[in-house]
């Protein structure tokens, strides 16, 4: 295994990649007063965790969050991809990105709907993923074949 062999990308990817995962543990929802509830969780003035008040999607921004960890060991092993590298991990990173704004701001869990607003894991879970997609797309640059302009035949 060469550390060595992981550029910019990979490492700025995988910081972002655990920072997502990490986020599912901490408060993504407020709960404002006593008839706010979300699963588990049971207002006033209390918060909720993204494994807590995220059915579902825990698993789906879990596995978001390996994807950069798993492309940086696959790179540190030496095996070939058949696709260039990045690009499989900004296609998820821009899901884990729709996912977190719509499950944060579009249709909050909960009820009343009201009573419930984001709390700071959401905004690390955020920062996460636009991690992730900033590293992919470095390194989908520095490894996609360089293009000739157009007119250039040779």
């Amino acid at each position: 295994m060469d550390l060595k062999a992981l550029n910019r990308g990979e490492i700025i990817a995988s910081v972002g990649g655990i920072l997502l995962g990490l986020s599912i543990f901490l408060a993504w929802f407020s709960l404002g007063n006593e008839f706010a509830h979300l699963n588990g969780c049971r207002g006033p003035n209390t918060s909720c965790s993204g494994w807590n008040g995220l059915s579902a999607f825990r698993y789906v921004f879990l596995l978001a969050a390996a994807a950069p960890v798993i492309l940086a060991w696959v790179i540190a092993r030496g095996h070939a991809l058949a696709w260039p590298r990045g690009e499989m991990t900004a296609v998820v990173a821009v899901i884990a990105i729709v996912l977190i704004v719509f499950r944060g701001l579009i249709d909050k869990p909960g009820t009343p709907p009201g009573q419930i607003s984001i709390d700071f894991g959401w905004w690390v879970a955020l920062v996460g993923g636009f991690l992730i997609l900033a590293g992919a797309m470095w390194r989908s640059q520095e490894s996609a074949p360089r293009r000739k302009p157009p007119g250039v035949l040779q």
